[in-house]
């Protein structure tokens, strides 16, 4: 027999194009099934969740519909804010059409093999950064998620989780390094799901926003979800048992809505949302710190290292900025070229 043919880049893509538009022109005739005067007047309405064709949608009242999409709608997310139509009757498990998608405020993205960036989230308000010091304290991944907030446009809160467990000999060290952050203007909230050391303080921060929870394996995100904001585990759970699947297998972005108002916007590929790859002026402006020396180096072309006359190198010198956040900059464009 001979060797099985390995398609190239080019034909995974028209292949993966082709088969949208299958399923949209069949997903399409679906959404065709009623005619305009049997459906019901235009109304708001949430994404709660996208699979593929048809989506989750929240009335004003707090009931889910699933919904058909119009071809005329390109991009649909969880969070978007939505104008649909509620149809007379169930059929195929549809309950309406959605006719037209608002602007967005903000949206979450992430590379995809074949559309580039790809939206995954929209209309986030807030992405709290989870750190802890088991595993590690890191304040370069924290950089890196904050490059990540100021591109996207959304408020960055950064979570200190298990304070309990951090002992003398790096409390200097942790403290030291979230007083920087501080010192920027960013809001730290230092918490412990196991004593409950700040949970109150983290779950008022959720009140009336639309929020991602972000941060590496091992941080507690689950145990902070199900510390401050119960009623989304309890939700998340009961999702896990009717599927059948285990907690957190799907990708899926799902809203979870708060009983004091906003909501959760979760799923395990937003959770450990990274730094996508950026051109290098857009991490250099995700360093806020960095804004008021920007422009003023010696020579237009400044790669912030060992130029001479470099406005950000002087600054450190003279303790106008943090010699760790400089350092961090340069770790994250030097993993740009490895990647």
């Amino acid at each position: 027999m001979g060797q099985k043919r390995k398609l190239t880049k080019g034909q995974q893509r028209r292949m993966h194009a082709n088969q949208s538009k299958r399923l949209a022109k069949s997903e399409q005739s679906k959404s065709d099934q009623w005619s305009d005067d049997q459906l019901g007047p235009l109304q708001p309405g949430r994404v709660v969740s996208r699979f593929g064709q048809h989506v989750d949608i929240l009335d004003n009242q707090g009931i889910t519909y699933r919904c058909n999409i119009r071809r005329a709608v390109k991009s649909l997310v969880t969070g978007d804010r939505v104008v649909w139509r509620k149809a007379p009757t169930q059929e195929q498990g549809m309950q309406g059409v959605v006719e037209a998608v608002e602007p967005r405020d903000s949206e979450l993205c992430r590379p995809d093999i074949y559309d580039g960036l790809k939206p995954v989230a929209a209309n986030v308000d807030q992405i709290f950064i989870v750190s802890s010091s088991q595993p590690a304290f890191s304040d370069q991944i924290i950089d890196r998620y904050l490059v990540a907030c100021a591109d996207a446009g959304i408020q960055a809160i950064i979570v200190m989780n298990k304070v309990d467990l951090i002992d003398a000999t790096e409390a200097e060290h942790i403290n030291q390094r979230l007083q920087v952050y501080v010192d920027m203007g960013y809001k730290v909230i230092r918490v412990s799901a196991v004593t409950g050391e700040g949970i109150e303080h983290l779950r008022d921060s959720f009140v009336g926003k639309v929020s991602v929870l972000v941060g590496q394996s091992g941080v507690g995100k689950s145990s902070l979800i199900d510390k401050a904001l119960p009623e989304v585990s309890l939700v998340i759970g009961d999702i896990s048992t009717g599927s059948g699947l285990g907690q957190h297998t799907t990708t899926v972005a799902r809203w979870y809505p708060l009983n004091e108002g906003g909501a959760l916007i979760d799923s395990p590929g937003i959770r450990e949302f990274g730094l996508w790859h950026l051109a290098i002026e857009r991490i250099t402006l995700g360093f806020i710190d960095f804004h008021p020396f920007l422009g003023t180096c010696k020579f237009r072309d400044c790669k912030h290292g060992n130029d001479p006359g470099c406005a950000l190198q002087q600054a450190v010198a003279e303790g106008k900025l943090d010699e760790g956040r400089l350092a961090n900059y340069h770790r994250i464009i030097d993993s740009l070229d490895k990647n």
